[in-house]
């Protein structure tokens, strides 16, 4: 269902901090001409927690128009309330996508009965789930036999985006949900990796400029041009970890406005960058192959 390169969508802003619609419409566009197979709306590099339930729904609005029928669409509806991410999926449903993104609780951190309930609840609203698993944020790590007793007791659920670091363990679910549901990654340093184990695809941040790139890596790779494949992400490897020298999105951000989608403007309480990771930024991608950047 969710199969290849999906792009975690930035919200560019103007100075001001409002939404900047021309340069995310731009944004939209070029991301559709680099060939990606899918949006995710509202995800963590949108800034969704810093945006008004208003524009929330106006950005939805605007995306969708402009994006159905031509990519997958998935909206992140999560929550560490219940409540909340029940009505977040509700909402997301009369925008008709593909999917909801949904976090697996941060802060509160559930015991297992709590986390599948929590999911059934969402799953009620009846839309295709995939399980937004990153420990990293939530503080939650769930264990592999957690998540296969969720998995089992959620039909629902139709894909994971796994952001954990752990190897050993992100080896142990792709080969228990091989061939069950959509294994997706959610680290942009480990594509290789990912792909090597079965996975669908990735949910990706530095997409947002780099999409041409990681659109090519997912080709080359399913054409079984393994070798070519990796040569490219090892070019572009250097680009991916300095889109994360500052939490996400603010370097993402920085970079999309030196290729003209809006201002480096983040919402509190993300800041600016510092002076050393822009002149960092402005060197490597001076590097950079055009081709590989939207």
């Amino acid at each position: 269902m969710f199969q290849g390169v999906f792009t975690a969508l930035a919200t560019p802003m103007q100075a001001s901090g409002e939404i900047d619609y021309g340069a995310l419409e731009r944004l939209l566009a070029a991301q559709l001409k680099a060939g990606v197979h899918g949006i995710v709306l509202l995800g963590t590099t949108a800034e969704t927690p810093t945006l008004s339930a208003q524009e929330k729904t106006e950005l939805l609005q605007f995306c969708t128009e402009r994006l159905r029928g031509k990519v997958k669409i998935i909206i992140g509806t999560g929550s560490n309330s219940t409540t909340a991410a029940v009505e977040h999926t509700r909402q997301a449903k009369m925008f008709s996508p593909d999917g909801v993104l949904v976090v697996t609780p941060y802060y509160n951190k559930p015991n297992p009965s709590g986390l599948i309930a929590h999911y059934q609840q969402v799953a009620s609203v009846g839309l295709p789930i995939a399980v937004y698993h990153i420990p990293g944020r939530t503080g939650l790590k769930v264990p592999v036999s957690v998540l296969e007793k969720l998995v089992k007791e959620v039909p629902q659920i139709a894909a994971i985006k796994e952001s954990d670091y752990d190897m050993s363990r992100v080896m142990d679910c792709a080969v228990s949900f091989q061939n069950r549901l959509d294994y997706l990654c959610g680290n942009d340093d480990l594509f290789p990796q990912y792909l090597a184990m079965n996975a669908a695809g990735i949910i990706s941040a530095a997409a947002n400029v780099f999409a041409p790139a990681f659109v090519k890596i997912y080709n080359l790779f399913k054409q079984g041009k393994t070798t070519e494949s990796f040569a490219l992400f090892a070019q572009i490897y250097p680009l991916i970890k300095v889109c994360y020298a500052e939490t996400n999105p603010t370097c993402i951000k920085y970079m999309l406005s030196k290729r003209g989608f809006g201002t480096q403007t983040v919402r509190l309480p993300l800041g600016e960058i510092s002076p050393e990771h822009k002149e960092a930024i402005d060197r490597i991608m001076q590097t950079a192959d055009p081709a590989w950047m939207i």
